[in-house]
C-alpha cells in the first residue's frame, strides 16, 4: 500500500486493513500479513480522515448541531483508539481528556499530540478534580457494555456551565436481551423508547442540562446497529421545546 502511495505509512495502511478498506483484486483483504503476487490489483475504497470510523459519528454531530470547538478543552470518555479526540484536534481544539477503561489503544499520534492527556484505565466514576483539574468546554462520550445513564452522571460535574455534549446512544447496551437479533436491536419503537428513556434520565438527573435534540448517527455501529448521538447543554434555559 505504502510502495503504491496507497497510503502515507505502514501504520496508515495497517489501519486501512483493519478496517476493512482494502481490496485485493476485488476481495476485501484485512489481514495485514496476507501475502499476493506482486502484480495483485489492490484497491483503498475509502479513505478515512480521522483515527477511526467512529469520529465520522462525532463529526456529523458537530455539523448538525453546530457546537464550537476552536480552542475549547473538552473531556471524551470512551476514548478507545481516539475518533471523537481525533476530530476535536481537527477542528480547533487545544486540550482533550482522553478517559478509557482499556490499555494501549490509543492511537500513536494521539498520544504522541501534547494536546491530548491520555488517561487510560481509568473507569469513569473513578474521575476526579486530581485527573482533571478543569472545567471543560465540552464532553463527548461513546462508551459499549454500559447504559448511557451509567456514564453521564459521572462526567456530566466536569462540564462547565455553558458547555456542550454529544453522547453516543446505543440501544444495543440500553435494552433486555430479549430485544436483541444477534445482537442487533431491529424494533424501530424499541429504539424510539431508549431514547425516550435517556431523555427522561437527563432532565431528571443531570443538573441544568438542556436538551438540543437528537439525531441518528451518520454510520451504524457494529452490527449494523442504529445509533443515535444526543445533544446537551450545561444551560437548561435554552433547551427546545
Amino acid at each position: 500500500l505504502v510502495e503504491r502511495g496507497l497510503a502515507d505509512s505502514t501504520d496508515a495502511a495497517r489501519r486501512a486493513i483493519m478496517a476493512g478498506l482494502v481490496y485485493v483484486n476485488g476481495q476485501k483483504s484485512d489481514k495485514a500479513g496476507s501475502l499476493y503476487r506482486e502484480d495483485a490489483a489492490i484497491e483503498v475504497r475509502e479513505v478515512l480522515p480521522y483515527v477511526s470510523r467512529g469520529g465520522l459519528k462525532l463529526a456529523g454531530a458537530l455539523d448538525h448541531f453546530g457546537f464550537e470547538t476552536d480552542g475549547i478543552v473538552a473531556l471524551d470518555v470512551g476514548a478507545s483508539t481516539g475518533g471523537f479526540t481525533d476530530v476535536l484536534l481537527q477542528n480547533g481544539a487545544r486540550r482533550v481528556y482522553a478517559v478509557d477503561v482499556g490499555r494501549g489503544q490509543l492511537h500513536y499520534r494521539l498520544q504522541r499530540d501534547a494536546r491530548v492527556i491520555n488517561l487510560e484505565r481509568t473507569h469513569v466514576r473513578l474521575l476526579s478534580p486530581e485527573l482533571i483539574p478543569e472545567s471543560v468546554d465540552a464532553l463527548v462520550i461513546d462508551t459499549s457494555f454500559i447504559s448511557l445513564t451509567k456514564v453521564l452522571p459521572p462526567s456530566w460535574p466536569f462540564l462547565k456551565a455553558g458547555g456542550w455534549c454529544v453522547a453516543l446512544i446505543k440501544p444495543q447496551f440500553e435494552v433486555h436481551p430479549r430485544h436483541l437479533v444477534k445482537g442487533v436491536v431491529r424494533d424501530e419503537a424499541v429504539r424510539g423508547q431508549v431514547i425516550e428513556d435517556i431523555l427522561a434520565f437527563v432532565r431528571r438527573e443531570l443538573p441544568n442540562a438542556g436538551i438540543i435534540g437528537v439525531t441518528e448517527s451518520p454510520i451504524h455501529g457494529p452490527k449494523g446497529n442504529v445509533e443515535y448521538l444526543l445533544g446537551l447543554r450545561h444551560d437548561r434555559s435554552i433547551e427546545e421545546s
